[in-house]
C-alpha cells in the first residue's frame, strides 16, 4: 500500500514525502494523536520508503526491505514471539537483559510497551530500560540499506528518570538513524525530548473514511460497519478490532453510570454502577473514560439545542436527550475536568475504582448546590 492509499492526515504524509524527496530526513520524530489513527502505519511506512531499493519517496512494497518491514504491522504475533523466545517466567533482571524488541529487517526496529508476560501479562505495560538502552546502542550502527529507523510506540510509558537514557541519543542524533517517537499525547513526553522531536499531530479521521478502512479489511455488513465507525470516533484502528457487542454494551453501562449521577440517586445504585465499569469490563480504563468523554459531548451538544449528523451516540440519543435538560455547559465542563485529572493520575496507580467513585460524588452533589 503506498503512501496514496493512507487515509486522513493528508499533510503529514506530503511533509514525509517532501523529506524523503530532498533526502533531509530529522533524526527525531513525534507523531502525537488519538489511538488508531494511523500512527504506527505512517511509522512503518516512512521505514519502508527510507530504505525502498526501487523508489525514493515513496515505497514499492515489492523488494526485500518493503516486504521484510511490511511484517511489523502484525505486532500481536511478534509480540507473543519475542515473549516466548525470553520465556513466560522470566524475572526483571531477565526483562532488562533481554529486551523486547520487535526487528523483521536489520536496519528497522519497533519498540513496544513490555507486557512481560504473554499468559498473565501486566495491567499498564511500559517501556523498559533495557529497551532504551538498546535502541541507544543500536541507532549508531551502520545501516545495512539506507536508513536506520526506530519506531517507539508507547514512548509515554517510559519512565521519566530512564528518558535521560533516552535523551542522550538526541542530544547527539546519529546520521544515519530516524526516531519516530508515538505517544497520544505529546505533553506527556519531558519537555526535553518534546523539543527535540519535529513534532506532528494526527486527527481523527472522517466517518466516511473509517468506513472505507473497514470496507478494505472487513466483511461487515454495512449497517454494523456504519455502527463501528460511528463509535470508533475517527480511529480506523479501534473499529478494526471492535466487538460490537461488548463496545455497545460499554456505552449502555456507562450510561446508566452517568444517569445514577445525574439523577442524584442514592450512594449504594451509584457506588454500584461505577463498580459494573471497573470490574466487569475487558477493555481497557482508558477505553471507558474515551466513553465518557463521548456521551458528555453528546449532553454538551444536545443541552445547547444541536441535535446535526455529528452527534456519537445516535443509538442512545433519547435517553442523552432527557439527561440534558438537567445539566449545563458548566456541569458537563466540571465532568471533563475530573476525567482529565484521573487520566492523568493513572500513570501514578491511582485506585481507579476509588477515583471514579469520587468523581461521581462529587458531580452528583455538585447537582444539588
Amino acid at each position: 500500500m503506498p503512501f496514496s492509499e493512507f487515509l486522513g492526515n493528508t499533510r503529514t504524509v506530503a511533509a514525509l514525502r517532501g523529506m524523503l524527496t530532498t533526502g533531509r530526513m530529522p533524526h527525531a520524530m513525534l507523531f502525537a494523536g488519538p489511538r488508531g489513527v494511523g500512527k504506527f502505519t505512517l511509522a512503518r511506512m516512512f521505514a519502508q520508503a527510507a530504505n525502498c531499493e526501487r523508489l525514493t519517496e515513496d515505497f514499492c512494497g515489492e523488494c526485500g526491505p518493503c516486504r521484510a518491514i511490511a511484517r511489523l504491522q502484525d505486532t500481536p504475533t511478534l509480540i507473543e514471539q519475542g515473549l516466548g523466545v525470553r520465556g513466560e517466567s522470566a524475572d526483571s533482571a531477565t526483562v532488562e537483559r533481554v529486551p523486547l524488541v520487535l526487528e523483521t529487517h536489520p536496519d528497522v526496529w519497533a519498540i513496544v510497551p513490555d507486557p512481560v508476560r504473554l499468559k498473565n501479562p501486566v495491567a499498564r505495560p511500559i517501556l523498559h530500560v533495557g529497551q532504551l538502552r538498546a535502541v541507544q546502542r543500536a541507532a549508531y550502527f551502520k545501516p545495512v540499506t539506507k536508513r536506520r529507523v526506530f519506531i517507539i510506540e508507547g514512548a509515554e510509558t517510559m519512565r521519566w528518570d530512564h528518558a535521560n537514557i533516552f535523551l542522550k541519543i538526541l542530544e547527539e542524533p546519529p546520521e544515519t538513524a530516524t526516531l519516530i517517537l508515538l505517544a497520544p499525547n505529546p505533553y506527556l513526553l519531558l519537555p526535553t525530548i518534546r523539543s527535540r522531536c519535529l513534532r506532528f499531530s494526527f486527527s481523527p479521521l472522517v466517518q466516511d473514511q473509517v468506513e472505507q478502512v473497514l470496507r478494505r479489511r472487513d466483511d461487515l455488513p454495512p449497517a454494523q460497519r456504519k455502527v463501528a465507525a460511528q463509535f470508533a470516533e475517527g480511529s480506523p484502528g479501534l473499529a478494526l478490532a471492535m466487538d460490537l457487542a461488548e463496545a455497545a454494551e460499554l456505552r449502555k453501562t456507562a450510561l446508566r453510570a452517568l444517569t445514577a449521577i445525574i439523577e442524584r440517586r442514592s450512594l449504594t445504585e451509584l457506588f454500584n454502577e461505577t463498580a459494573r465499569l471497573t470490574k466487569a469490563q475487558k477493555m481497557p480504563f482508558e477505553t471507558i473514560l474515551e466513553v465518557f468523554y463521548s456521551l458528555l459531548n453528546d449532553l454538551l451538544e444536545l443541552s445547547a439545542g444541536f441535535a446535526g449528523p455529528g452527534v456519537r451516540n445516535p443509538t442512545l440519543g433519547r435517553e442523552l436527550a432527557k439527561l440534558s435538560r438537567q445539566v449545563d455547559a458548566a456541569w458537563v465542563a466540571s465532568a471533563v475536568n475530573g476525567l482529565d485529572e484521573l487520566g492523568g493520575r493513572l500513570r501514578r496507580n491511582v485506585n481507579r475504582q476509588l477515583g471514579l467513585d469520587a468523581i461521581a460524588l462529587s458531580l452528583s452533589e455538585a447537582l444539588q448546590k
